[in-house]
């Protein structure tokens, strides 16, 4: 790997789980998500405006939920364990998905257990900042190689995910979901470490813990948020977009979604790699310049062929963002780990209820060509607001 090749450090176990875990929580989470809209439509039975709902509702439940377990986290308590609670609520969430279908269901119990179990992820890299700056690792490419675990895993998930539902049936691939997450309990369990905090005052205000009081850190959440509603309404979208109005292959959504993650590897290496020479700020420019050519080329290129060439704009975009977008807000929360990462995946959150709420609007009352359109005018706002947030 790029971090070994470069630094001459050893791999060790603790390094190790974190990898095995970050890589098996990947795949269970990409067999899930790419296939849900697919899987409301098809299995429940909804039209686009529910559909999008659905999302907008998990969302803001995974909110409250991530922002007080941040703040418990932070304060008291072993993350690890955290961590393990989320990955048994992740397992009750995936059987749920697999043997029910009536959608109000779907939409409070379980939103409830998505929203414990998203926290899970968060959490993970909260602790593993923990361990690198405990044991003086290099927290950029520790995190960017650990990042790169969730890519390696969105590779294999979106296309394994496409190919168990259509040919053995969503109920054979939530299952499948639930055993990979029991699994990353077990190893979470025997393999990572406890890392000990720094306890926060228990009395500290809200926006002190968020560090909402930064105008830097506000403009960046309002960046990133915007740069995951664009993300999201894509993911949301694409899926039924390929197969109603360009009358493509089902399965192509899988191979785009993989195709996107496998080219993300070495997108966010290099980008942890080079950081400290370019600096964050350029890096995350950069990064959204190419989101804005890859949602302006959905516009105007509809061949399975053009799809697959501009993966590689979504790659640089999304790659660089998902790595560096958490460490620029760690770096602007200093001391605050536990909290930085989760605003920074509260961002994400944020932009998936945005996301739900325009994309089965606009799907729903002018077609799905509107999204991009829609997509493309809100990565270019998302370019200027970037550009205002300082370097760390």
């Amino acid at each position: 790997m790029l971090w070994l090749l470069t630094t001459g450090r050893r791999l060790n176990g603790v390094y190790l789980a974190f990898m095995v875990v970050s890589f098996m929580m990947g795949v269970a989470g990409a067999l899930q998500a790419p296939t849900l809209s697919l899987f409301l439509s098809r299995e429940v039975e909804v039209r686009p405006f529910w559909v999008g709902l659905f999302y907008t509702v998990n969302a803001i439940a995974g909110i409250g939920v991530s922002l007080w377990l941040a703040r418990r986290s932070d304060r008291q308590g072993d993350r690890r364990k955290l961590i393990m609670f989320c990955c048994l609520m992740a397992v009750g969430n995936a059987l749920l998905f697999a043997f029910n279908r009536h959608y109000l269901t779907l939409l409070t119990c379980g939103v409830l257990l998505a929203s414990v179990a998203n926290t899970a992820m968060p959490q993970l890299f909260a602790l593993a900042r923990e361990y690198a700056d405990r044991s003086a690792r290099e927290v950029v490419m520790f995190s960017s190689v650990m990042r790169a675990q969730l890519s390696l895993a969105w590779v294999i998930g979106p296309p394994l995910a496409f190919m168990l539902a259509l040919n053995y049936g969503f109920t054979t691939m939530f299952l499948i979901a639930a055993g990979i997450f029991a699994t990353s309990l077990v190893v979470i369990a025997f393999s990572l470490p406890a890392v000990e905090r720094i306890p926060q005052p228990a009395d500290m205000p809200l926006t002190e813990v968020s560090g909402w009081k930064d105008r830097n850190v506000r403009l960046l959440f309002i960046a990133s948020t915007l740069m995951w509603t664009c993300n999201t309404m894509y993911i949301i979208d694409m899926p039924l977009w390929i197969s109603a109005d360009l009358g493509l292959p089902d399965k192509l959504a899988g191979i785009l979604m993989g195709t996107a993650a496998g080219l993300e590897i070495p997108a966010m290496l290099l980008a942890g790699y080079y950081v400290k020479r370019i600096g964050k700020r350029r890096m995350m420019v950069t990064a959204v310049a190419a989101g804005v050519l890859f949602y302006a080329g959905l516009i105007l290129f509809h061949t399975r062929e053009a799809l697959l060439l501009l993966q590689l704009f979504n790659a640089v975009f999304i790659g660089i963002i998902a790595g560096i977008g958490m460490l620029w807000f760690q770096d602007l929360m200093p001391g605050r780990a536990g909290s930085a990462t989760t605003l920074f995946t509260n961002s994400i959150s944020t932009g998936v209820i945005l996301a739900g709420v325009m994309q089965g609007a606009l799907a729903e009352s002018f077609g799905h060509y509107a999204v991009y359109w829609a997509i493309a005018g809100l990565s270019l706002i998302t370019l200027f607001i970037t550009t205002r947030v300082k370097d760390v």
